[in-house]
C-alpha cells in the first residue's frame, strides 16, 4: 500500500450531486478538496447515459423540481451550461373507465371541475395551505435542524440557540396550521385526503408524492410528510414546478462539476474508498481502491451512512450504540428504474394522440387504494401485480435524447420489495417484472408495449449495486419520523458531524434528506468550514 502525503485539506467520498455541491463551497472558502468516485463517471444517481444505441436518458434520477435555487446561483450552474425547462403540462393521471386528470397551469380547475365540481371548489384552500407551510419549511432546507447534545458547554448553548431560532420561524404559522403541520409529520396522507377530496384522481395525485421513494402505503403513518417532502420544490422561480434540465439529470451533475473543477477541486473517478483511516478517535484519511492511503484533515461522504458505518468504517472505532442503531438504519424506496427506447409515442385510452399530456408525469395509479394494494402485494409477493408506475417522455422536452422521430421513457416503478421475500435474486426476476412494468401501460396506452425497441431494467439490487443506494432507497434512508430533521441519520449527529472527529456527512442520509438538492452538500460544507476556522483561524 502506498502513501500519498497530504496536499488536501478534505476528501468528499462519492461524487453525486451533494458531494460536488459540498466541495465546491468548500472549495470556494480556499479549502484543497479532492473527490473520489468508484464509478467511471461523476453524478452519482444523477447521471444521463447511453443506455440503447442512439438513445440516451437520466438513468437513475429523472425530474428536476427539488434542487435548491440558492445553490444553483451560487454554483452558477447556468454558467456552466445547465439549462432546466418547464413542462408543459404537470401531471396526467389515465384511469381504466376512460376519465382522466391533467394538471398545470391552467389546466387543473377545469380538469378537476369535470370529475367533481366539489373538488375543485377546495383544491385551492388545501394547496394554499401546503404551500404556506412549504414555505416555512424551506427556511430549514440551507440550515441544520436543532442537534441535541449532552451537557451544557459551548455546543449545548450553540444548539439551544437554534433550537430557538426554529421555534421563532414556526411561531410564524397559525396555531391551526401548526396542527396541519402536527398532522403532515405524523398522520397519513390517504387519512388526509379522505378528509379532504372524494374524486380517486385528485387523491391519487397527492398520494403519489406521498410513495414516491417510499415502500409503504399511503395510508402508512408518516407518509403525509413525504407527501409535503415533494413540495418544496420549484423551477426557473416557479414554486410546485416540475421540469426537464436538457440533456438529462447528468446536465446537473456535469455542470456542478465544471463548477468545482474552476475553483480547483480534484475529482477523481474509477476508484473508490475501500476503508476509512481512524487514528485514536479521529478520522485521518483513507484508502482508495487502488491501495493508496489518503491523509487529509476532513473527510465527509456522500454515501448512505449505514454503507459508511458497516462497509467502509473498522468496527471498533465506533462506539458500539452507535454502530448499532445505524446498523438498523431504513432503507428501502420499493422502486424498479427502468428506461425504453420507443419508436413511437404512446396513444393513451382516456386522452388519444399527441399532445401537451405526454410532457407530463404520467401517473398510472388511479386510486389510494390501488396504491394500498400494490404495497400489500409487493410484501407478500415480493413484487405488485398491479403496479403503481410514473411514466415520463423526455424528449418530448428535448430532442437530444433520442434519434429524429423516435423518443425515450423513463418508468419510474412501484412497489416491489427491497429484498424478496422468497429468498431468491433479483437477478433471476429483473426481465419478469420488466414485462410487468410494460403491460401495466400498455393496459393504459394500448400499443406502447409494440413500441419499445429498446430498455434498461434496474431492480432494487441493480441500484445497490450500480449507485450505492441500498435497498435500492433513492433517499439514502427512509423519511420517516425516526429518521428526520434532528434524527437524520441519529439524534446527536443532525449537525452533519459523525461521532469521530474529522468526519461529516455530506449526502441526502443527512437533513433534509433526498432528492436532487444540493441542501445536505450545502450545509456540511457550512459545518466543516466552521469547525476548520475554530481550528486554523
Amino acid at each position: 500500500m502506498s502513501e500519498i502525503s497530504s496536499e488536501i485539506d478534505v476528501l468528499i467520498i462519492g461524487a453525486g450531486h451533494n458531494g460536488l455541491t459540498c466541495a465546491t463551497y468548500l472549495a470556494m472558502a480556499g479549502l484543497r478538496v479532492k473527490v473520489v468516485e468508484r464509478r467511471h463517471v461523476v453524478g452519482g444517481a444523477a447521471v444521463t447515459q447511453e443506455f440503447h444505441p442512439g438513445f440516451r436518458n437520466s438513468v437513475a434520477a429523472y425530474t428536476v423540481s427539488l434542487l435548491n435555487p440558492k445553490i444553483a446561483a451560487d454554483l452558477r450552474l447556468h454558467e456552466h451550461g445547465l439549462r432546466i425547462v418547464e413542462r408543459k403540462a404537470q401531471n396526467f393521471l389515465p384511469a381504466p373507465d376512460g376519465s382522466h386528470l391533467l394538471t398545470g397551469e391552467g389546466r387543473t380547475h377545469q380538469s378537476l371541475a369535470k370529475l367533481s365540481p366539489r373538488d375543485a371548489d377546495r383544491l385551492d384552500a388545501f394547496t394554499g395551505e401546503l404551500e404556506v407551510i412549504a414555505d416555512v419549511l424551506r427556511q430549514f432546507v440551507l440550515r441544520a435542524p436543532p442537534n441535541l447534545v449532552q451537557g451544557f458547554g459551548l455546543g449545548g448553548i450553540s444548539e439551544a440557540i437554534n433550537a430557538l431560532g426554529t421555534a421563532n420561524v414556526l411561531r410564524g404559522l397559525t396555531m391551526e396550521r401548526q396542527r396541519m403541520l402536527l398532522d403532515l409529520f405524523t398522520a397519513s396522507a390517504g387519512e388526509m385526503l379522505d378528509d379532504i377530496f372524494e374524486s380517486d384522481l385528485i387523491k391519487a395525485l397527492f398520494g403519489f408524492d406521498a410513495i414516491v421513494g417510499n415502500y409503504a402505503s399511503p395510508y402508512a403513518a408518516g407518509s403525509a410528510y413525504v407527501m409535503l417532502h415533494h413540495a418544496f420544490g420549484e423551477v426557473n422561480g416557479k414554486k410546485g414546478v416540475w421540469g426537464h434540465a436538457i440533456g438529462g439529470m447528468g446536465a446537473i451533475t456535469q455542470a456542478m462539476a465544471a463548477a468545482a473543477r474552476s475553483y480547483g477541486v480534484d475529482i477523481v473517478t474509477d476508484n473508490g474508498v475501500r476503508e476509512v483511516l481512524v487514528e485514536r478517535d479521529r478520522v485521518v484519511g483513507v484508502i482508495l481502491d487502488n491501495g493508496e492511503s489518503v491523509r487529509t484533515k476532513y473527510v465527509a461522504s456522500n454515501v448512505n451512512p449505514k454503507l459508511l458505518y458497516t462497509r467502509l468504517m473498522p468496527a471498533d472505532a465506533l462506539p458500539k450504540p452507535f454502530l448499532d442503531r445505524i446498523t438498523n438504519w431504513r432503507n428501502g424506496s420499493g422502486t424498479f428504474r427502468m428506461n425504453v427506447a420507443l419508436n413511437a409515442l404512446p396513444s393513451f385510452s382516456a386522452l388519444p394522440g399527441n399532445g401537451d399530456h405526454l410532457s407530463a408525469g404520467i401517473i398510472m395509479a388511479p386510486s389510494l387504494d390501488y396504491m394500498d394494494r400494490a404495497w400489500l402485494d409487493a410484501r407478500q409477493y415480493g413484487w405488485s401485480r398491479k403496479p403503481v408506475v410514473e411514466l415520463l417522455i423526455p424528449s418530448t422536452l428535448d430532442d437530444s435524447l433520442s434519434p429524429p422521430g423516435q423518443h425515450v421513457a423513463s418508468l419510474f416503478c412501484q412497489h416491489v420489495a427491497p429484498v424478496l421475500p422468497d429468498g431468491t435474486s433479483w437477478d433471476d426476476h429483473r426481465d419478469e417484472v420488466a414485462d410487468l412494468m410494460i403491460a401495466t401501460v400498455d393496459g393504459y396506452a394500448p400499443g406502447f408495449k409494440a413500441s419499445v425497441i429498446g430498455r434498461q431494467a434496474l431492480t432494487p439490487l441493480d441500484l445497490e449495486r450500480d449507485f450505492g443506494l441500498l435497498g435500492g432507497d433513492i433517499f439514502h434512508g427512509a423519511l420517516s419520523l425516526n429518521q428526520l430533521f434532528s434524527a437524520r441519520p441519529m439524534l446527536g449527529h443532525a449537525d452533519y458531524r459523525g461521532p469521530l472527529k474529522g468526519l461529516y456527512h455530506c449526502g441526502s442520509g443527512a437533513h433534509p434528506g433526498g432528492g436532487v438538492t444540493g441542501a445536505p452538500g450545502h450545509n456540511a460544507a457550512r459545518a466543516i468550514l466552521r469547525d476548520h476556522r475554530a481550528l486554523f483561524g
